[in-house]
């Protein structure tokens, strides 16, 4: 079982070197390879969370130097528990959207396409595992420059000026993260998490250097928050997610915003300290603009007449739920943000390639009046939809509905803030409700005659016409399902891996 212990650090190196690899392979060839790298991540990964269960969190040294010379991976449950997830979330993702992919970029940029999504994985893998700050500030910059080259990589105006957007706000928040990190070496002279902790925990009872490590708390949290999309910081989200490619949206929905947000946790528990966050008056910002993000997006979602856009303004909405969870300042609290993660992810890109096949019968469609009867012509795309959109709403069975539980019970900890969560907490599921709902009837409303003018674009598409992408909405369906239904064994998984965090 020892031999075990290496597959984190062989994960993000195989990963890290699959990229270059795919660069001088057909796409053919270049697709497969990337296919097996995420299978093969995901099995070391469940390999990896059985061992940390029987065995504990542990420890790999680098070259086997201790700090402050060597190193880091720290690896617990929740660590190899997300890397499962992401792995799962990914490999459906790249066989979901492959269809399309055919159809939006050139045959010879293919592999480049590729190269991209492994370094995506390589990076996210990286932040789930590394206890080095300046190693995951690293790794964020490579995942952004493998995120933007994911959006333009269909090079449509669109696309192009979604990812200029997209590297703006990420090259801000970048520069935030790195000037908090400056910052908080200058007052520890560490770059290793727990070290870091430490020092904070001495500066923090002693009363020195206060302002500094207030100012690098707050410059990593902002930089992190507009790297996540949360709400004022949300404005490159809309169409990077709405015109890249359906694999493209559904991996940086699911995947890379939540890859940031395990950072920031990390940094919650592991370099700052969570008693000292919970004191920091920056718990207050997150859950005032967290609530803020519930509203206005879903808010914008409601006029959107684009299906894969009202998607994306879902996401601002989402994300505003899991730092609402952190503006509690509780165990609880950040236990209720954890599991919307893998609710939103799961759930997220469901809607995606679901919406992606409801445009497919529709002769491309993503308007709402060209979506109507979608759901008659592709009837699996229109069961899967109707899926994402009861689990975002809240219906019970599904996973969406235990994120809104956990969120209220986590409430009722804090009673200076138990109203206006459960305010809150109301009216976001409400406007949940008129957005997806009205989807959910466009798509069940038989077409009328001005509609089917332009019938030769429409045609019906069966589970036959794409067995592959029909296998990924079923597994997609069951994920939601099992998140719902399961939601026990999760949560205490996910709570048991917090407490390995301190």
């Amino acid at each position: 079982m020892d031999f075990v212990r290496n597959f984190p650090l062989f994960c993000i190196i195989l990963t890290l070197f699959s990229g270059p690899c795919s660069m001088i392979m057909s796409g053919k060839h270049a697709r497969r390879l990337n296919l097996f790298v995420i299978g093969a991540v995901g099995l070391m990964s469940v390999a990896v969370f059985f061992n940390v269960l029987d065995g504990g969190s542990y420890i790999y040294y680098m070259g086997h130097f201790p700090a402050p010379w060597g190193n880091e991976i720290r690896v617990g449950i929740l660590e190899a528990i997300m890397a499962v997830f992401f792995c799962i979330i990914m490999f459906l993702s790249m066989i979901g959207g492959a269809y399309e992919r055919s159809q939006e970029f050139e045959e010879s940029k293919e592999n480049l396409y590729y190269v991209m999504v492994n370094l995506l994985l390589s990076s996210l893998i990286a932040l789930i595992y590394t206890n080095d700050l300046f190693t995951a500030y690293v790794f964020v910059e490579i995942n952004t420059i493998s995120a933007c080259g994911m959006i333009m990589i269909k090079q449509s105006g669109h696309t192009l000026e979604a990812a200029t957007r997209y590297m703006i706000m990420s090259l801000l928040g970048s520069g935030m993260l790195l000037l908090g990190i400056c910052f908080l070496y200058g007052i520890t002279g560490h770059l290793l998490m727990s070290n870091i902790k430490e020092q904070v925990a001495v500066i923090a009872a002693g009363g020195a250097y206060h302002a500094p490590l207030m100012i690098a708390i707050g410059l990593m949290c902002v930089g992190l928050a507009i790297k996540s999309a949360l709400f004022p910081f949300h404005s490159w989200l809309p169409d990077a997610y709405g015109y890249s490619t359906v694999s493209s949206a559904a991996i940086l929905s699911s995947l890379v915003s939540k890859g940031y947000i395990f950072l920031l946790i990390k940094i919650f528990y592991r370099v700052i300290g969570f008693d000292v966050i919970q004191e920091s008056r920056v718990i207050n910002v997150f859950f005032l603009f967290g609530i803020a993000g519930m509203m206005i997006g879903s808010i914008y979602a409601i006029k959107e007449d684009n299906i894969r856009r009202m998607i994306a303004y879902s996401s601002v909405a989402q994300i505003g739920y899991i730092y609402m969870g952190f503006g509690l300042g509780t165990q609880m609290g950040i236990l209720a943000s954890v599991y919307h993660i893998f609710s939103h992810a799961a759930t997220k890109s469901l809607l995606f390639v679901a919406g992606a096949g409801l445009s497919e019968c529709s002769g491309g469609s993503k308007k709402f009046h060209g979506l109507t009867g979608a759901a008659f012509r592709n009837r699996l795309a229109g069961v899967a939809f109707t899926v994402g959109a009861f689990s975002m709403v809240g219906f019970p069975l599904f996973s969406g509905f235990m994120s809104k539980v956990l969120f209220a019970q986590a409430a009722l900890e804090v009673p200076g803030k138990i109203l206006a969560t459960m305010i809150a907490l109301a009216i976001s599921t409400i406007l949940n409700v008129i957005y997806f709902m009205k989807t959910v009837v466009r798509i069940y409303t038989p077409a009328s005659c001005d509609v089917l003018c332009d019938a030769e674009n429409y045609k019906t598409v069966t589970m036959k016409t794409h067995p592959e992408k029909s296998v990924v909405l079923i597994a997609f369906i069951l994920l939601n399902l099992f998140l719902g239904l399961f939601s026990q064994l999760l949560t205490q998984l996910c709570e048991r891996g917090l407490g390995m965090f301190s």
